[in-house]
């Protein structure tokens, strides 16, 4: 069997601390709402047991986003993706105190998720909500959205679906613009970039950024 070459990793994995209530969450949760990691085909529909708008979600911190944005939309499903294991746990916490039926949760490095777990065509929409900016010169080649991640990207996506990019990073978010508009299978929702879309909420992080004045630049592009 041919090996696979390795990609550049977007992410570091810290030892952050698991506090004793995510690790229960872990424990109990990740059982029921995680979905391992497998070189395989998933099944999406009977993955959330329903037929259903499904939006995949990459790195997702520690889910107060993702939970609020599931809570607000109980139509959809959201399968959730992130390696950090605190934030894992600290969504599946809010899982359980919501009382949400719509997410799932991979754990895992979301190229290897896209590549080996994704068919084509099965996605409504992809949420990246500050992706680490990866800011100094030389580390910008770990950024997350590349052409060659976006054209993999994009195949997972229904005509009609939609990416949605949010950064606070100018830099970051001109080389977005950039990539993004150069995959001949998307266009731009808007010139350049979008209002923040309603859908998504205010992190208490965004609301500090925005009071010092701090920008905040929302990419939606959608596949032809």
């Amino acid at each position: 069997m041919p090996q696979r070459s390795p990609h550049i990793r977007s992410y570091v994995l810290r030892q952050g601390r698991t506090s004793n209530g995510q690790q229960r969450c872990l424990d109990e949760l990740l059982p029921i709402y995680g979905i391992p990691y497998l070189a395989q085909p998933l099944d999406l529909e009977n993955s959330f047991g329903r037929a259903a708008t499904k939006i995949l979600e990459i790195g997702f911190g520690m889910g107060e986003t993702t939970a609020a944005i599931a809570e607000s939309h109980p139509q959809n499903d959201y399968l959730a993706i992130e390696v950090h294991t605190p934030g894992v746990g600290c969504l599946l916490k809010q899982i359980e105190t919501l009382g949400l039926k719509n997410i799932r949760i991979i754990q895992h490095d979301a190229v290897e998720v896209l590549r080996d777990m994704l068919a084509d065509n099965v996605l409504d929409g992809v949420h990246i909500f500050f992706p680490d900016p990866w800011h100094k010169a030389r580390h910008n080649k770990r950024r997350l959205i590349q052409s060659a991640f976006v054209a993999q990207l994009v195949k997972k996506i229904k005509p009609g679906g939609y990416i949605h990019v949010a950064t606070d990073w100018q830099n970051y978010a001109e080389q977005v613009l950039e990539v993004l508009s150069s995959e001949k299978l998307l266009e731009n929702t808007v010139a350049d970039y979008a209002p923040r879309p309603a859908y998504r909420p205010l992190t208490k992080f965004e609301q500090r950024g925005l009071r010092l004045g701090h920008g905040v630049w929302d990419l939606v592009f959608k596949k032809r």
